[in-house]
């Protein structure tokens, strides 16, 4: 399942867990379930899923702490909170430290996966839709061109799609066979030594700013740091 979207979920009542990663995975979507929010927490930097469903009240960790510790490292990735509470003020904590959706319990199946479809989606638009700062670079993917002093580079499509998966995934590991799966089809040999060839490209085309760094984790995939 490794081309499908990763979600964690951290859920420490067991039957609710597993109902909710059933039901995820007939959608495509990887789930991670784990049962409190330390185990989530190593779970999430292992892994590196694209977005996060947490239960406030868990054991050792609690769901708010979790995603407060989490968005001190990744201010984007899209985090649904999970809940009995239904006290306003609560409502308003998660959204202040960094939730970007609230269900309170109990809620049906389809909502959750309508909510997570649209983050997603958000997340997208977010991206494709505006320029993006990459060091002294300009990026923007629909245009597929990157800006540098005002001299306009263009790229291809495939380029400019390697490159935005590259930012999505920032100071993180975009992992090789995702990344073939979704940009060639198929992870096989030949189109992964392809990939590398467009990794090559990009770096020389972001190289007049040497705090940028397309990192090969051997075994894993790339990262891009900047």
């Amino acid at each position: 399942m490794s081309n499908s979207i990763k979600i964690l979920l951290a859920e420490d009542e067991p039957s609710l867990g597993q109902i909710i990663k059933e039901s995820l995975e007939t959608r495509n979507f990887e789930v991670l379930l784990c049962a409190n929010g330390e185990e989530a927490y190593n779970v999430y930097k292992a892994e590196k899923p694209l977005l996060l469903v947490l239960d406030v009240m868990m054991p050792k960790k609690d769901g708010f702490t979790l995603a407060k510790e989490i968005r001190q490292n990744n201010p984007t990735i899209p985090i649904i909170f999970l809940t009995a509470k239904s006290q306003t003020e609560d409502v308003v904590h998660g959204f202040n430290i960094g939730g970007n959706d609230y269900l309170k319990k109990p809620f049906s199946m389809e909502e959750l996966i309508v909510r997570i479809n649209a983050l997603l989606k958000r997340g997208e638009n977010e991206m494709s839709s505006e320029t993006i700062q990459i060091g002294h670079y300009t990026f923007n993917l629909k245009k597929q061109t990157l800006i540098f002093n005002d001299v306009i580079e263009n790229l291809t499509h495939r380029e400019a799609n390697l490159l935005f998966y590259l930012i999505k995934n920032k100071n993180q590991v975009l992992e090789r066979s995702f990344i073939l799966k979704k940009l060639w089809g198929d992870d096989d040999f030949f189109n992964a030594r392809s990939m590398d060839v467009f990794i090559t490209k990009l770096r020389k085309k972001l190289k007049n700013d040497t705090a940028i760094q397309i990192i090969n984790v051997r075994g894993f995939g790339y990262k891009l740091i900047y």
